[in-house]
């Protein structure tokens, strides 16, 4: 191939490349998230990065315990933000390809993952030990290391 040719080649893909990235920024700029919590009483709307843009509550959330409804305002929020970073990836994999080292950094670097089945385990409710303190260390619970 001539020098030329080779220039010529080299230009357009350079080219290619910057519509290609052009369109992936684009995109990323109009993705966002949604979720409503499971009694339909709070949905929460994020940007890509996963920054809260719009939180509704409905008015079901009066009756609602203060903790219970911050609870339910965070766990949407996660949600939301895993419909984001799935939308994230969607996008970036049309832009990178399926198996690029690059795009397995994008997944890992969701907070909150990107698909439904990343939603982080809940941890296990801890139960507090109400026997007399006389009782607990004689008999102490078994620990596990």
């Amino acid at each position: 191939m001539n020098p030329e040719g080779w220039l010529d080649s080299y230009d357009e893909s350079l080219k290619q490349l910057a519509a290609n990235a052009a369109k992936t920024d684009k995109a990323l700029k109009e993705i966002g998230g949604e979720a409503t919590s499971q009694d339909g009483q709070v949905t929460v709307r994020v940007t890509a990065s996963g920054a809260t843009s719009d939180l509704v509550l409905r008015h079901g959330v009066r009756d609602m315990d203060h903790e219970h409804l911050a609870r339910v305002i965070l766990e949407t929020t996660k949600a939301a933000q895993r419909d984001a970073g799935q939308a994230v990836v969607d996008v970036m994999q049309e832009f990178l390809g399926e198996d690029s080292a690059a795009l397995e950094y994008v997944k890992t670097s969701l907070p909150e993952g990107h698909e439904a089945a990343d939603a982080p385990p809940k941890p296990p409710e801890l139960k507090r030990d109400t026997r007399p303190d006389d009782d607990y260390f004689e008999n102490p619970p078994e620990l596990i290391q």
